[in-house]
């Protein structure tokens, strides 16, 4: 795949771009809903994508080699489904020629998130929605 084939790939849920808590003896991940605080919670995209890691340094560059690694990914992620060699949903744009489906289905995290600055203790942010 080019670097844009797998640029288009991402599906515009912003799920990834939560914040998570990793229990230490487990490695469970729970996904919270606060988001990372250069995504935008109207679109589900990253107000600084190009440069993101120059303000968030933790963030993730997806590959095809570690992204099966990444246990932590949504289920429902292209990326990951991909690399499982499972079929993209009908809401993928891929799929259905609309970024708005996506939304529509209720996948994407638009209007549900709160901003880092709000969520002092993320253990009481935990939510069950962006599996």
């Amino acid at each position: 795949m080019t670097p844009a084939e797998w640029e288009s790939l991402c599906d515009g849920c912003g799920k990834c771009c939560l914040l998570k808590l990793q229990d230490v003896d487990t490695n469970v991940v729970e996904y919270t809903n606060v988001a990372c605080k250069l995504l935008d919670d109207e679109s589900c995209s990253c107000k600084r994508y190009e440069e993101r890691q120059r303000f968030v340094p933790d963030c993730v560059v997806l590959s095809a080699r570690n992204v099966s690694r990444l246990g932590w990914m949504p289920s429902t992620c292209a990326y990951r489904l991909i690399a499982e060699k499972r079929p993209l949903p009908a809401w993928h744009y891929l799929v259905s020629g609309s970024r708005k489906t996506v939304h529509l289905a209720g996948q994407s995290v638009r209007g549900r998130t709160i901003a880092e600055a709000d969520a002092p203790d993320l253990e009481h942010h935990i939510a069950t929605w962006p599996r």
